[in-house]
């Protein structure tokens, strides 16, 4: 099995890939072997990221991106295009969810840049790279959604949205690319990135003892394995799926 997680010579673009979980995949797809575009909001973040991988021995390009412009990602596209001559496998990870006090309270600005992060941007990656693998060898997009786009996601209404609609595009693409690229999603619960910073955890633990049967929160690399899966060989027979990586988490 080891060789059909192999991503040697793969070209790997993963947004949001300075932190987090993009970051952990970016380790992860390095040491399997993939080149790596890695973009980001904030070049010096990116940049230090990128360090760090090449550090291991990867190649990478660092990027800055803010993925809820049209022509920013067409840009990020095209770069790697130009670095690499291709793409191979497309992580949609960049994401946000801002707070606010109540419904009333969320800005047309501040629903439009929930959109736009997590559902416009990924529409328009998708659709420069799903068209540039369906013409060469293929390859595999991977859409980092959240366990809010499939149940009730109070104080995130916006946010579950958007990634309601990356999911029913993931199963589109899947369509408008098959038979050459592989569409999936990963539908992320509670992972404690650098977000998870602002938590109140000693709430969060009490949550997650009778709403998630693992009762914790994830690890960043935990993703790894399920992203792994998506982007090589291992998938081989898999697309249009959305799939729940969350401990368990249910509404209790």
């Amino acid at each position: 099995m080891k060789d059909h997680f192999d991503l040697t010579g793969k070209v790997a673009l993963i947004t949001g890939g300075s932190r987090g979980l993009g970051r952990a995949m970016a380790f992860a797809f390095a040491e399997r072997g993939a080149r790596l575009v890695i973009a980001s909001r904030k070049l010096e973040q990116v940049e230090e990221t990128a360090e760090a991988l090449r550090a291991t021995g990867a190649e990478v390009l660092g990027l800055a991106c803010h993925v809820a412009d049209w022509d920013q990602c067409d840009a990020l596209f095209d770069a790697a295009i130009a670095h690499y001559g291709r793409v191979d496998i497309l992580v949609n990870n960049a994401g946000m969810s801002p707070l606010y006090p109540d419904l009333e309270s969320v800005s047309e600005a501040l629903f439009d840049k929930v959109i736009g992060v997590n559902l416009k941007g990924p529409f328009r990656l998708m659709a420069r790279a799903g068209t540039h693998m369906a013409a060469g060898d293929g390859g595999s997009i991977i859409n980092i959604s959240s366990i809010a786009s499939l149940q009730p996601s109070p104080h995130a209404e916006p946010y579950g949205a958007a990634k309601a609609g990356l999911n029913a595009l993931t199963e589109s693409f899947a369509w408008a690319f098959g038979p050459k690229v592989r569409v999936n999603a990963i539908a992320a619960g509670p992972f404690l990135t650098d977000i998870s910073k602002a938590w109140d955890m000693e709430a969060f633990a009490a949550r997650a003892a009778s709403t998630i049967p693992l009762q914790r929160g994830g690890e960043p690399e935990e993703i790894v394995g399920a992203a792994l899966y998506f982007a090589s060989a291992a998938s081989s027979y898999t697309t249009g799926t959305v799939l729940r990586v969350d401990g368990g988490s249910r509404t209790g």
